[in-house]
Order: structure tokens, then C-alpha cells, then sequence
């Protein structure tokens, strides 16, 4: 199988998007070519631990009511073109996604991690649930993996809190500014929330290339 590293934060939108997009091409095919691994990179690393106010995050991120909505017009355009359900109004808590990305690691030993990415997003996006909580969070995981006391624990402890640190700053060094960026085949990188027409292209190159 062909790896796909995917670099990405739950409370992003595009990564959102850019997930259904990769979903619906992958769905066209006979098969999954890609073996996919989702890596952290926080949007706002300096989130205080509680998060903030949506509201109060978006006009300070923004300057003014008008810059956010011209910041999210072309996500509202987007998800509306594509019919790709996202409720922004929903959110009112902006998290911090510390905790979030130590739940998606953790996934990655149960090999459930995808899934375990796609409940995160529609939490946030879909149902507008806190994800800086660790009682939701504790829930969402344990459909897939451990009870919800058991991930409690582990949410509550210090354990991966550096490592995740760690692959954040070593994503920043390989030069990444902005999610979602997938790195095909530790060679080619694809910024962005790609169309399902650009990845079913994308396979099909690749797949051609190894029969060559």
C-alpha cells in the first residue's frame, strides 16, 4: 500500500472538508491504495488550556465581524457546492486540541484512527461539541476504543503530551504552514482541501507509475 501521511487539526476546516473530498474519491475505486496516518498540527498552539469563546477567537483572529465573514465565505461556498454538512453556527467554544490529537495517536495503535478523526470532525462541525472536553472526548473515543474512564485517565496524565509537542514542532521544521497538507509516498505533498476529482487523478497517476 502507498503511504499517506496527513497533517491536520481537528477544529480546521478545510481538513474537514479536505477528509470527505479523499473519502468520496477513494469510494469510487475498487480498492484503497493508501495506508493512511494522521499526524498533529494545531492551529492555535497557544490556546489557553480552556479554550475561548468562538465569537471572541474569530474577531480577534480577524479584526472585525466582517473579516470573519469574508474568511469563511469560501467555506460556506465550498461545503454548499459540494453539499458537505458543516454548521458553524453550532459552535460557540473554540478548543484547545491538545487532547483531541492524543486521542487520534492513541487511535493509531487500534488502528482506528480515521474513524476516530472523522467522529472529531463531525463533533465539531456537525454537532458543535466542545472538543477541549475530556468527557466528550472520552465518549467519541471509546465507540472504538477502551471504555470512557480508562481514556479519562489517560486524557487527565501527562502521557504522549510531549510527544505530541514533538510532532507538531517537527511538522513546523519540515516546513509546514498551513493544514491539511497529505504527503503521498514520503515524496509528494498536496496542500489543501482537494477536490475528489484531484485524488481520484492523483491515484490513478500513481498506480500507473508502479505498473510502468
Amino acid at each position: 500500500m502507498i503511504q499517506l501521511d496527513i497533517y491536520s487539526d481537528p477544529i480546521c476546516p478545510w481538513c474537514y472538508i479536505g477528509k470527505v473530498h479523499l473519502e468520496r474519491a477513494l469510494e469510487t475505486l475498487n480498492e484503497n491504495p493508501f495506508h493512511i496516518k494522521w499526524h498533529p498540527f494545531q492551529l492555535n498552539p497557544e490556546m489557553p488550556e480552556n479554550g475561548m469563546a468562538r465569537k471572541k477567537y474569530l474577531e480577534q483572529k480577524f479584526g472585525s465581524i466582517s473579516g470573519v465573514a469574508s474568511a469563511y465565505r469560501p467555506v460556506i461556498e465550498h461545503t454548499k457546492n459540494f453539499n458537505i454538512d458543516m454548521k458553524l453556527d453550532k459552535i460557540k467554544t473554540t478548543p484547545n486540541t491538545m487532547n483531541a490529537h492524543r486521542i487520534i495517536n492513541w487511535a493509531a495503535l487500534e488502528d482506528c484512527q480515521n474513524q476516530i478523526v472523522s467522529e472529531l470532525f463531525k463533533a465539531y462541525f456537525v454537532n458543535g461539541l466542545n472538543l477541549g472536553d475530556n468527557t466528550i472526548l472520552a465518549k467519541l473515543a471509546s465507540k472504538y476504543f477502551m471504555n470512557e474512564k480508562s481514556i479519562l485517565r489517560l486524557l487527565n496524565s501527562d502521557n504522549d503530551l510531549s510527544k505530541i509537542i514533538d510532532k507538531d514542532r517537527s511538522a513546523r521544521r519540515m516546513g509546514i504552514k498551513a493544514v491539511p497538507m497529505f504527503i503521498v509516498a514520503n515524496q509528494y505533498a498536496v496542500s489543501g482541501a482537494q477536490t475528489a476529482d484531484l485524488w481520484q487523478t492523483v491515484v490513478k497517476d500513481i498506480q500507473a507509475s508502479v505498473h510502468q
